[in-house]
C-alpha cells in the first residue's frame, strides 16, 4: 500500500497518493468469518474458491494462489521447466520482478525493446532476438494496456516457444474481447497493494493445462506428494509460495467489484486525456483499437524542451503541493544486476531509455474523486503556467541581451 507523503507541509496542501486500495466491499466481513473458522494458513474455501473464480475471470480453468507477483513468475517459470542453459525473451522496459524470475531458475534473459505508443515489447524486435536457445517469451501488458497478442502467439507457434503472460498490472484487460492472462500457456498476476483488485501482498499463476497446474501446485507446497499423504519424501527443491485463506478473503471481495474498479480507472484516464490530451509536451497513454486499457496506472511522458522543465523538475513541483508521482520502471539493460549476471549489453533500446527519462505516473488509485482529479489536473496546469512565464522571461532577457551587444 502506498502511504501517504510525510513531507512537512501546510495543512492546507491536499495530500493525494500515487495509488490507495479501496476497502469498502465485503472484504473485512470475508477477511472475519476466515479468522473465526481457525481456517488462516493455506487452506480454506475462501482460497479455493478465489482460485477458481479469479481464473474463471481471467479465461483459464485452474488458478494457483501464491505469496506475489515474482513467486507467481517464478513459479510459472519453473514448472515449465525452464533452466539453465534457456533463453527467454522479454521486455526491456518492465518491472524489474520480470527479470529476476528468469534468473532465479537460471535461464539467461533476452530483452526486446518497446513501442513508444504502448510501451509494450515489439512484437517486430522478437523474431530478431529468437535463438536455437529460446525457450519461452514473456508478454508483459505494461500499466495495464495489453500486448499484440495475435502477433506473439503466432511468432511462439511458428517458433515453438512458450508464451508466458505476465498480466500483474492488467486484470481485466482485454484483447479482442478475450481477458489477457489466459492467452499464454500460463499467466501471472500480482494482488500488492496498489494492484486494481489486492490481497495485500499476494499473486496467482492461471492456466488451462492440468498438468502445469499440478506442477504449480507441486512446487508452490515444498514439492509435498499431491495425494494428500504427508510422508515427508521430497524429490525435487519445492517453494513455500502459499497464499493464506485470509488473504484470499480479502482478494474475493475486491474481486467481486473489480469491473467497478476498472470502470473507475477508466473514467480516471478519460478526464486526464481530456485535460491534458492538448498540452503540446504530454504524451498520454494510449488504448489500441481492439483492445481494453485498465490504466493501472496513468503514465504521461514529459517534453523537457516544449515543457521548460523536465520529468524530475516537474515531478518535484507536484510533490511539494502534495501530489504523488512515481518515474517509470528503469531499462532491464541497464540495471548492475544484468551487468554482474549477464554481462554487459551490446544492443541498444532507444525507446527504453527515452521511457525511463521522461515518464512518470500520476495518482492512478481507483478511488480517487472528482475533487482530488480537479485538484490535480488544476495543479499541472498551474505550475505549466508558472514554466511557460518562467520561459518567455528567459527568452527575452536573452532576446535583449542579444540586441545589445549588437548595439555595442
Amino acid at each position: 500500500m502506498c502511504r501517504r507523503m510525510s513531507i512537512k507541509r501546510s495543512l492546507k496542501v491536499r495530500l493525494i497518493p500515487v495509488c490507495e486500495p479501496l476497502l469498502l466491499g465485503p472484504e473485512l466481513d470475508y477477511a472475519i468469518e476466515a479468522l473465526r473458522s481457525g481456517w488462516i494458513s493455506s487452506s480454506g474455501r475462501y482460497l479455493s474458491e478465489f482460485e477458481e473464480r479469479f481464473s474463471r475471470f481471467s479465461g483459464a480453468t485452474y488458478g494457483i494462489a501464491t505469496t506475489s507477483g515474482t513467486t507467481a513468475l517464478h513459479l510459472a517459470l519453473r514448472s515449465l521447466g525452464i533452466g539453465e542453459g534457456d533463453e527467454v525473451i522479454l521486455p526491456d522496459f518492465t518491472m524489474i520482478a520480470v527479470l529476476f524470475a528468469v534468473l532465479y531458475v537460471g535461464a539467461r534473459p533476452v530483452f526486446v525493446d518497446a513501442e513508444p505508443d504502448t510501451w509494450n515489447l515489439d512484437p517486430a524486435k522478437v523474431e530478431e532476438r529468437i535463438t536455437p536457445r529460446t525457450k519461452a517469451l514473456i508478454a508483459v501488458h505494461t500499466y495495464g494496456h495489453p500486448c499484440e497478442m495475435e502477433l506473439l502467439l503466432d511468432i511462439c507457434r511458428r517458433h515453438k516457444i512458450l508464451l508466458v503472460e505476465d498480466a500483474a498490472e492488467a486484470h481485466g484487460a482485454l484483447y479482442r474481447g478475450r481477458p489477457c492472462g489466459g492467452f499464454g500457456v500460463v499467466g501471472c498476476f500480482s494482488f500488492y497493494g496498489n494492484k486494481i483488485i489486492t490481497t495485500g501482498e499476494g499473486g496467482m499463476v492461471v492456466t488451462s493445462d492440468p498438468e502445469i497446474a499440478e506442477r504449480c501446485r507441486y512446487y508452490r507446497n515444498l514439492c509435498f506428494s499431491l495425494g494428500g499423504i504427508r510422508d515427508f519424501w521430497h524429490d525435487e527443491i519445492g517453494f513455500n509460495f502459499r497464499m493464506t485463506n485470509v488473504q484470499a478473503a480479502l482478494g474475493l471481495g475486491q474481486l467481486e467489484r473489480i469491473e467497478e474498479f476498472i470502470a473507475r480507472r477508466r473514467s480516471h484516464a478519460a478526464f486526464y486525456t481530456r485535460e491534458f490530451g492538448l498540452i503540446d509536451g504530454i504524451q498520454c497513454p494510449v488504448e489500441r483499437e481492439g483492445t481494453r486499457n485498465v490504466y493501472w496506472m496513468f503514465g504521461i511522458l514529459i517534453d523537457p524542451k516544449k515543457l521548460g522543465m523536465g520529468r524530475d523538475e516537474f515531478s518535484r513541483a507536484l510533490e511539494e503541493r502534495g501530489i504523488e508521482t512515481r518515474p517509470f520502471f528503469r531499462p532491464m539493460h541497464r540495471q548492475k544486476v544484468v551487468e554482474d549476471r549477464v554481462g554487459p549489453q551490446a544492443e541498444s533500446y532507444p525507446v527504453s531509455d527515452d521511457l525511463s527519462e521522461r515518464g512518470l505516473y500520476l495518482p492512478s488509485g481507483s478511488g480517487l474523486s472528482e475533487e482530488d482529479l480537479k485538484y490535480i489536473t488544476d495543479t499541472i496546469k498551474a505550475v505549466l503556467a508558472s514554466g511557460e512565464a518562467k520561459r518567455n522571461v528567459i527568452a527575452s532577457k536573452a532576446t535583449q541581451e542579444k540586441g545589445d551587444s549588437h548595439q555595442r
